[in-house]
């Protein structure tokens, strides 16, 4: 920094150290020197010679102070904060010196024979109102420009209204500082917006260089989620922090102001515009009914609740086995709903999945019409290991809430399934396909209920999710975890999650399984580099053996696949929603389904992991189990000799021949697509 750039900041620092009332002082004392100088500045300009005396005896200067200045203190001038004086003071010093003029004039017409031109008092005010707004802008902006340091120096993406209102913003502001615009429409390009140049993108590694700028401000609240996806990804290869201005929908709803600027939101990273949900479609099974959730307190739950509530349902019933995730939904929910003084009761009742009686219970008791099914355990690694749980959470409990909503003659059950029940490699798979497969026999007994599955790929920030493990082992400085280098998966956001669920009820007539149309899958390695970038820190490579962050690869978990699929086969109809599938896929009959639940449960009762194993792997043609049990009980029981009189023979598996799946079951059982484990891997299907 140069000495005497130096000895100005210090300067100034000590002005701003001072009293209050002595920069007031200050303040009035610059006035009552610019405003004697503007008149003299006037009638000079006017007369066209600077050697026109004191006009009046000098007397026109003292009253154009003595007016001026009481009415600048009556109108509240000098109560500004000069640092963060805004732009409708310049409307105070209009009126003020407007006032004064006319004074002066009087003064001047009656007492001294208009010994000042007319026209001078014209330039007298535009002159006035140059001196008095003038230097409270330039002392501003001396204040802002000196208070800002090399590393906050910004761009800004976005030379639209957004991106000119946040450039306006931050100049009151000393974290940022921006230095030029960057826009990609060719017309905006090479003009001056809000006083800083726009430029092309072309020239951001020019801008980066010249300017030393270490982020880039997003403002481009409307852009498409794909345009702001590929500018993001760009930005990000430079090795450029990259935060955003919020959502144009807080902007005008007054939840936000365009100068609250915060990181990218992780689903920018999605590469595609969210699915538009249909309002029509969004109401149907909730508008005025009573409308059930099972595990309301997990993530795809609670924003079903969430969506739910803003949909008018007459009553919502939160079932839930955390008390401390019912309580803080419930507790939200309350809130929400009183904001919006709707006339909704939310019901928070604790309750396991498991026991009928109690499901029942609550559906005759409270009514309920329409019950989403979140209830689950979906973290593979953990349901590998417990084998037993996530039967009985997954499989046993979907078929007694089923039963509970046939009785009580729910109007539609929905099923939230995951991808990862296609061609299954995993047990929590197999369970999500098994508990597809009680409901579509449900739906062949010919109940009242409408019964149908909803299938969808990786949840954004859900819990269990890469996304929340990914950021802590960022913030902890590393490293990175990705299981392998090629694996791929879909992702969605929790509030599309939930929009596809609760449409999918609507469109339902009984034993489909709706899938989203989800674009492109997207590799878990460049995930985790653009949250490395996201989160301001760069990635730790051959390339860049300075960077903050290492990724390092640890090998597929038991039962993980490289890629997941969405549709068993091809038997794909489109919906009334153009992003939304109806796949009809095999299923059993319900005698076949009613003897497997029987052998399930009297397995787990008997703690057997090889026979629920079997089992799973029978019913489900494309699971193939892994060679090693990974229950950890039940490798102790076994490492401990306790389970030794347990160990009984199974049958083996009927093999696949030439891509066609084994037939079990009786007589009638259509035929099932080759497992996975024998296919060619491959691009995952749309």
């Amino acid at each position: 920094m140069r000495p005497d750039t130096l000895g100005l900041r210090h300067g100034l620092a000590h002005l701003l150290r001072l009293p209050r009332t002595v920069k007031r002082v200050i303040m009035v004392l610059a006035d009552v020197c610019s405003i004697p100088l503007a008149l003299w500045s006037a009638i000079s300009l006017r007369l066209g010679s600077v050697a026109h005396g004191a006009h009046s005896g000098g007397w026109l200067y003292v009253i154009a102070v003595l007016t001026s200045i009481p009415i600048f203190v009556r109108l509240g001038l000098y109560r500004a904060v000069l640092r963060y004086i805004a732009s409708r003071a310049l409307a105070t010093i209009l009126a003020g010196v407007g006032c004064s003029i006319v004074l002066t004039f009087a003064a001047d017409w009656f007492f001294f024979g208009r010994a000042v031109p007319v026209s001078a008092w014209i330039i007298y005010f535009l002159i006035a109102v140059l001196y008095v707004w003038g230097s409270r802008t330039l002392l501003q902006n001396l204040l802002i420009d000196l208070s800002h340091s090399p590393r906050n120096r910004v761009l800004i993406y976005g030379a639209g209204d957004a991106g000119a209102s946040l450039a306006i913003a931050l100049r009151k502001n000393s974290e940022f500082k921006p230095v030029a615009f960057l826009e990609d429409d060719a017309r905006l390009q090479r003009n001056v917006v809000a006083g800083l140049e726009v430029c092309s993108p072309d020239k951001l590694e020019e801008l980066v260089a010249r300017h030393q700028v270490s982020c880039v401000l997003l403002a481009m609240p409307a852009a498409p989620r794909s345009q702001r996806s590929r500018i993001v990804g760009r930005l990000l290869a430079l090795g450029l922090q990259v935060q955003s201005v919020p959502d144009l929908s807080d902007i005008v709803a007054g939840r936000a102001a365009v100068d609250q600027v915060h990181q990218i939101d992780i689903s920018e990273l999605l590469g595609r515009d969210p699915v538009p949900p249909r309002a029509d479609l969004l109401s149907a099974c909730i508008r005025n009914k009573v409308v059930m959730v099972t595990g309301a307190g997990g993530s795809i739950g609670a924003e079903l609740c969430r969506q739910i509530v803003r949909l008018g349902p007459r009553r919502l019933v939160l079932y839930e086995l955390s008390e401390l995730a019912l309580y803080s939904i419930h507790r939200e929910l309350f809130h929400t709903a009183q904001s919006q003084e709707a006339a909704l009761e939310v019901v928070p009742l604790l309750g396991n999945a498991h026991q009928k009686r109690r499901m029942s219970a609550v559906m005759q008791t409270y009514g309920v019409q329409t019950v989403y099914h979140a209830a689950a355990y979906k973290h593979v690694p953990i349901v590998e290991q417990n084998i037993i749980e996530g039967v009985y959470n997954n499989v046993i409990a979907t078929f007694n809430a089923a039963e509970a909503a046939t009785e009580t003659a729910v109007e539609t059950f929905v099923l939230v399934s995951t991808d990862k029940a296609v061609n299954p490699t995993n047990v929590m798979g197999a369970t999500k396909r098994i508990a597809e497969l009680v409901l579509q026999a449900m739906h062949q007994r010919g109940f009242s209920t409408k019964f149908c599955m909803v299938r969808f790929g990786n949840v954004l920030d859900s819990s269990g999710s890469v996304v929340p493990l990914f950021r802590d082992q960022i913030l902890r400085g590393g490293p990175v975890t990705v299981t392998h280098p090629e694996v791929a998966r879909y992702f969605m956001t929790i509030p599309e999650a939930a929009q596809l669920v609760i449409q999918a009820g609507s469109m339902a007539h009984g034993g489909e399984v709706f899938v989203l149309e989800m674009g492109e899958p997207i590799r878990i390695v460049d995930l985790a580099r653009r949250m490395v970038g996201l989160m301001g820190r760069t990635v730790r490579d051959e390339a860049n053996p300075e960077g903050d962050i290492a990724i390092e690869f640890t090998g597929l978990r038991p039962g993980e696949k490289l890629f997941e699929e969405l549709l068993l086969g091809d038997n794909v109809t489109q919906t009334e929603h153009p992003m939304i599938l109806r796949a009809r896929e095999y299923a059993l009959p319900w005698k076949h389904v009613r003897g497997l639940l029987d052998q399930l449960a009297a397995a787990c009762g008997k703690y057997d992991c090889r026979k629920v194993i079997w089992l799973l792997s029978d019913a489900v043609a494309e699971y193939f189990a892994a060679p090693e049990l990974a229950d950890l009980v039940a490798r102790r029981r076994i490492a401990l000799g306790l389970d030794a009189d347990n160990i009984t023979e199974l049958p083996p598996r009927s093999p696949v021949r030439d891509g066609v799946s084994r037939r079990r079951g009786p007589p009638g059982v259509p035929k099932r697509p080759a497992a996975a484990s024998e296919r060619t891997p491959g691009a995952p299907k749309a």
